[in-house]
């Protein structure tokens, strides 16, 4: 037997691969009530399933379904146009730098580009780890919309090391100075003796596509650099991203 709410959620979702639609138009194609078209699609913009297009009014399939339908394609495409960045922030920097994407609850690095220091950390290609503890995944997180990052927070979050946050009151709090800021540091959060920096990569409505990073033993980073110009240049070039994602739709 379906049930009927997701049922017709799923309709408001094939509707909407088909393009962009406002709430009239989904409510004709799946043969709903106009008021319960606008309620499913703002549970699902809640969720990030959908989100509406700004200054447009119609909604589109969000960056949550977009990420899990992700092709192979589509992943080589982003790390295609993050590798200059990448490239550009290591050098510049001198530290190991990351771009990532989010799945699910986890964060996912797609690519890396090492730097030439004698000591290098370890190329976290290809691993996932939690939100809470990694900048990329903060970053992220304080960008998603309310009700799903409630429902992250809500999880048992696991503590990694002494310095792992995992208070709800206190990420909660924490979020919403990164969405101020635009940014997070972390210091051994995750792993002990590495610090890193991350910055998020956002479509048109301010919704996360995934994250910048740069990251290094704690012993020289950031103690060795300029910490607010290592957060500029990571920030900037989260934000070149982010418009060329968006001139390209993603």
């Amino acid at each position: 037997m379906l049930v009927q709410s997701v049922e017709r959620a799923f309709g408001v979702l094939d509707t909407l691969s088909n393009g962009p639609l406002g709430v009239t138009d989904v409510a004709l194609r799946v043969d709903l009530p106009k008021s319960t078209a606008a309620r499913l699609l703002k549970t699902l913009e809640e969720l990030g399933a959908v989100e509406q297009i700004v200054g447009d009014g119609r909604y589109r399939i969000g960056s949550v379904i977009a990420s899990l339908a992700g092709s192979t394609s589509q992943a080589s495409d982003l790390v295609g146009r993050a590798r200059p960045l990448l490239e550009s922030l290591s050098a510049e920097i001198g530290e190991d730098a990351g771009f990532s994407v989010p799945e699910s609850y986890l964060v996912h690095y797609i690519d890396q580009v090492d730097s030439d220091n004698a000591v290098q950390v370890r190329d976290w290609t290809g691993e996932e780890v939690p939100m809470h503890v990694v900048p990329s995944g903060l970053v992220m997180l304080a960008h998603w919309p309310s009700l799903r990052r409630e429902r992250y927070l809500n999880l048992p979050l696991e503590r990694f090391t002494d310095a792992s946050m995992t208070d709800p009151d206190k990420l909660t709090s924490r979020l919403a100075k990164i969405r101020k800021d635009g940014f997070a540091w972390a210091f051994g959060e995750f792993v002990e003796g590495i610090n890193s920096v991350g910055a998020p990569v956002l479509d048109q409505a301010n919704r996360p596509l995934g994250a910048l990073h740069v990251h290094g033993p704690a012993y020289r980073f950031p103690i060795k650099y300029d910490q607010s110009e290592v957060t500029l240049k990571i920030t900037e070039a989260a934000h070149r991203l982010s418009d060329q994602l968006q001139r390209h739709q993603f």
